[in-house]
């Protein structure tokens, strides 16, 4: 689990706090199975895979369409805004955490080859910073892995935001 730096700069920084985040939404998915992972435990459908799914694609699009960077086909359809939180019957467990990886790897590349203060186009069409965009998906990151963490508990128990030795 990677610690924000208590000297560290901005950019370290955010990217550690993002990090520490990232690191919460897989922990939470460690040690189930298929089935529980895709459990609905709310009204509304959230499952544990389906937070993971979203924030992939969250990953994909903040970091990587907002600065013009390829993505592979994302699950964001403006007719059917809750695509990218269901979970299909051909998508596997290996293959949404796969996509989470490739997502914050693709994202991370973004983040090491700008400047904070370069801006792009998000997809409302308004012009963002860097540095908005990492606020903005440690905060977004942090509310899922709250979600994730209430899930999780109510599955088997297990509670907290990381890993502890």
């Amino acid at each position: 689990m990677r610690n924000v730096p208590f000297v560290g700069d901005e950019k370290e920084s955010l990217q550690a706090s993002l990090d520490r985040h990232r690191d919460v939404v897989l922990w939470k998915l460690d040690g189930l199975d298929d089935e529980r992972v895709r459990r609905v435990m709310t009204p509304s459908g959230t499952t544990l895979l389906g937070l993971t799914k979203h924030l992939a694609a969250m990953e994909y699009s903040w970091f990587c369409e907002t600065f013009g960077r390829e993505t592979e086909p994302l699950p964001l359809d403006d007719d059917d805004p809750e695509k990218d939180l269901r979970i299909e019957a051909d998508e596997t467990t290996a293959g949404i955490i796969a996509f989470y990886e490739r997502a914050r790897a693709a994202a991370d590349q973004v983040i090491d080859e700008l400047d904070l203060d370069t801006t792009g186009t998000s997809w409302s069409g308004r012009t963002v910073s860097l540095r908005w965009v990492l606020i903005h998906m440690i905060e977004e990151t942090a509310r899922h892995a709250g979600h994730l963490d209430v899930l999780r508990e109510l599955i088997d128990g297990a509670t907290g935001d990381h890993v502890r030795d």
